[in-house]
């Protein structure tokens, strides 16, 4: 297979685009390029980007291959037969997907906010405290199969072409390290669609201006401005990102990965004595 059709390939090349843009052109211009706490990142953009997507892809498949077995045996159609847009013209397929994506991944990035034992996992994430390109990569392995899993059935019945979904991939990929860039961007007239790197700084700030959070956009800002979570002041970033019990968090590399399960168990124990 050509290199061009690999995923890392172009994880590579926007990494590498975006980290020039931010030396041409810093947001924050006092901001180190390589940061404290960087080094640790690059473990989560390799491992989360190319390592656990191939385990996750290939024990989907395996999970896949039993549940569609157990369809056969029931004589239930498999949902990638359905192929509800698989006719349509490929640019109208990526669109389609892309909205409907993104719509679902946004709800999925509500519930990891709203309900403590999946925001968890999502506070890797949110331990950012200096935002550049490769923030858009650190997150606990647990959001992809968290992602992965509420969102297959919506979007595997759509039945688009293979192609469609790489692209959308890279699409999704560059816009997410725009978004966490050290790059004064807001997209103009465009910033009710897309999201950009000075509208979901807010969604970093250590206060949530609305309720559990707020500006939960992945890719289009759209889906904030229509029910009411976007917030975006005209001026000014935040004074702090992070969250409220932010000197609690684990900094290390193996204690990250452990301490959502520990810190699950310890909410599950006070919601059964409750």
């Amino acid at each position: 297979m050509s290199i061009y059709l690999k995923y890392y390939f172009w994880l590579f090349l926007i990494s590498l685009f975006a980290f020039i843009l931010e030396r041409i052109s810093p947001w924050r211009k006092e901001q180190k390029a390589f940061r404290k706490g960087i080094w640790q990142d690059f473990f989560w953009l390799i491992f989360n980007g190319h390592y656990f997507g191939i385990l996750l892809a290939t024990l989907a498949a395996y999970i896949l291959g039993l549940f569609n077995h157990f369809l056969l045996a029931n004589k239930i159609p498999q949902p990638e037969n359905i192929h509800l847009f698989g006719s349509l013209p490929f640019i109208l397929q990526i669109i389609i997907f892309l909205i409907i994506k993104d719509f679902i991944e946004w709800n999925i990035h509500r519930m990891l906010h709203k309900v403590p034992l999946l925001w968890e996992f999502h506070k890797l994430h949110h331990s950012i405290v200096e935002m550049d390109w490769i923030g858009n990569f650190r997150f606990h392995w647990m959001e992809s199969v968290i992602y992965s899993s509420l969102a297959y059935f919506p979007l595997i019945i759509l039945g688009v072409d293979k192609n469609v979904i790489f692209i959308i991939a890279i699409i999704n990929t560059l816009i997410g390290h725009l978004n966490h860039s050290n790059l004064p961007i807001s997209w103009g007239p465009f910033k009710y669609v897309l999201n950009s790197s000075k509208m979901h700084i807010w969604h970093h700030d250590e206060i949530n201006h609305l309720s559990y959070g707020q500006n939960f956009g992945i890719t289009l800002s759209v889906w904030d401005w229509i029910f009411g979570t976007a917030y975006w002041p005209n001026e000014g970033t935040p004074e702090k990102l992070g969250f409220d019990d932010l000197n609690k968090f684990p900094k290390g590399l193996i204690p990250r990965l452990f301490y959502p399960f520990y810190k699950w168990i310890g909410i599950g124990k006070k919601k059964s004595k409750a």
